[in-house]
C-alpha cells in the first residue's frame, strides 16, 4: 500500500541526487532517474526496446557525424530537480570535450523508447521536457511500431505533435541533414 498522497513529501534537487550519488547511496547497477524532485525507478531494458535504442543510435550517430553527440541512456540535467535518462539524446557538437552532464541549452533532440512506458514518457517526461525547453522529443512506440514527435515547447509541454506513417523519413527539427528512415528501424 502507498503513502497517502496528503502527506508531505521531501523532494530532492539534482545537486542533492549527486551528491547521494557521490557518497555511494546509490548502487552502481541502480536504475533511477530524478523526475520532479522524486527518484522513479527505471523498467528493466527489454529486447524489442534494447535493439532500438542500438538501431536507432547507431543511424543518429552516422547520419550526424561530427555535428552532434549521441548519448544513449545517460542523464541530462533539469533543474532545479530533474535528472532524467532518456534513452537517447542528441547533443551539440561541443559537448564532445566536456566533462559535465549536458543540460537544456546541450540538447537539440530526445528520443524515448517506449515498450512497456508508453504512458510514463508520454504524459509525465514528455510534457517535462517541454516546460523546461527541450527542443523536439520523439517517443518511440515499441509495441504499435509508432513515432510521435514533440515540437515548440512552451510552459505547459509542447505545443505541437506531429505522427509521421511507419514509411516516413525523420529529420530533426535541429538538424536537417540527419534523416531517419522509420522502415529501417522497424523489423521486416
Amino acid at each position: 500500500m502507498g503513502v497517502p498522497l496528503s502527506v508531505p513529501r521531501r523532494t530532492l534537487t539534482v545537486d542533492e541526487y549527486r551528491k547521494i550519488g557521490a557518497a555511494g547511496g546509490f548502487r552502481e547497477d541502480d536504475r533511477i532517474e530524478l523526475i520532479e524532485g522524486e527518484l522513479v525507478k527505471m523498467a528493466p531494458n527489454g529486447g524489442k526496446h534494447l535493439r532500438l535504442v542500438n538501431v536507432l543510435s547507431g543511424i543518429l550517430a552516422r547520419e550526424a557525424g561530427a555535428a552532434a553527440v549521441v548519448s544513449t541512456q545517460n542523464p541530462v540535467s533539469l533543474p532545479p530537480d530533474n535528472e532524467p535518462q532518456p534513452d537517447i539524446a542528441l547533443l551539440t557538437p561541443d559537448f564532445a570535450d566536456r566533462d559535465d552532464i549536458p543540460s537544456a541549452r546541450d540538447v537539440l533532440l530526445i528520443v524515448e523508447v517506449a515498450d512497456t512506458t508508453l504512458v510514463y514518457d508520454r504524459d509525465t517526461k514528455v510534457p517535462l521536457y517541454g516546460r523546461l525547453g527541450i527542443p523536439e522529443v520523439w517517443v518511440v512506440d515499441a509495441q504499435t511500431e509508432t513515432v510521435s514527435i514533440y515540437l515548440e515547447p512552451g510552459p505547459k509541454g509542447y505545443r505541437r505533435l506531429l505522427t509521421p506513417d511507419k514509411n516516413e523519413i525523420l529529420t530533426p527539427s535541429l538538424m536537417p541533414e540527419v534523416k531517419v528512415r522509420l522502415s529501417d528501424i522497424w523489423r521486416k
